[in-house]
């Protein structure tokens, strides 16, 4: 052993360090000529990458023995094209993702609007008589869009806490970073609401008024007198 290196650091959770430097020939030795080899080469600055690019190529020409017009039958890997390369299947990943989100929203929200609409056929009486009582029309469509918006930023939540669980399982078990940004969970709260309601919004109108005109029947305004009516005095 000559020596020691200088610690590196790891790169995507995986650790620079452990690697051992021998001599090429030995290499060949032990293992054979026929393996495919990774020759790692470092510039000594930034402005200095493209240049160290060509020379390293034109070293591996002359050691395959390739003629001018010949292509070459190896190739160069830098860090840009590493970046560019995490960044095309990140970018896929990603847009993958929004597709399968987009379906799991809408079927949230049809769910949202089927529970909700249900909801205001049996509380039909509910909704009488608070309109007896002098409540608006606008005011009851508040309850019910703020019930539908509340169950909506609950699901939401349950993802957020699903994904902290699966991004520290990954941390934990493996060696690839993974967190969860603050500013992703606001967008994703923000959009559950959003869906809640968009979804409740479609169908309440209409269904806020057939409730209210089913429950202001001769029935419930009779029941409202006679609880004015034995109201203690």
């Amino acid at each position: 052993m000559v020596g020691i290196a200088r610690s590196i650091g790891s790169a995507l959770g995986q650790s620079q360090d452990n690697f051992v430097y021998i001599p090429i020939q030995t290499y060949f030795k032990i293992y054979g000529t026929r393996d495919t080899i990774w020759v790692n080469i470092q510039a000594r600055g930034t402005e200095w990458m493209e240049r160290a690019q060509d020379e390293a190529r034109a070293l591996m020409r002359a050691r395959r023995h390739l003629a001018p017009n010949e292509t070459d039958n190896f190739g160069i890997f830098d860090s840009a094209s590493l970046m560019n390369l995490w960044k095309n299947l990140t970018g896929v990943i990603a847009t993958a993702m929004i597709g399968v989100v987009s379906v799991f929203l809408v079927i949230g929200g049809v769910v949202i609007m089927n529970v909700m609409l249900a909801t205001v056929t049996e509380r039909t009486r509910e909704i009488g008589i608070r309109k007896a009582l002098g409540a608006r029309h606008r005011d009851i469509l508040l309850q019910f869009l703020v019930e539908a918006t509340v169950m909506a930023s609950v699901g939401g939540a349950i993802g957020v806490l699903t994904a902290y669980a699966i991004s520290g399982l990954t941390r934990a078990t493996t060696s690839v970073p993974m967190n969860v940004p603050f500013t992703a969970v606001v967008i994703a709260q923000l959009i559950s609401a959003a869906v809640g309601i968009f979804f409740w919004s479609l169908p309440s109108q209409e269904s806020g008024r057939l409730a209210a005109d089913r429950s202001a029947a001769p029935g419930s305004l009779g029941l409202c007198r006679n609880l004015h009516a034995y109201e203690p005095q």
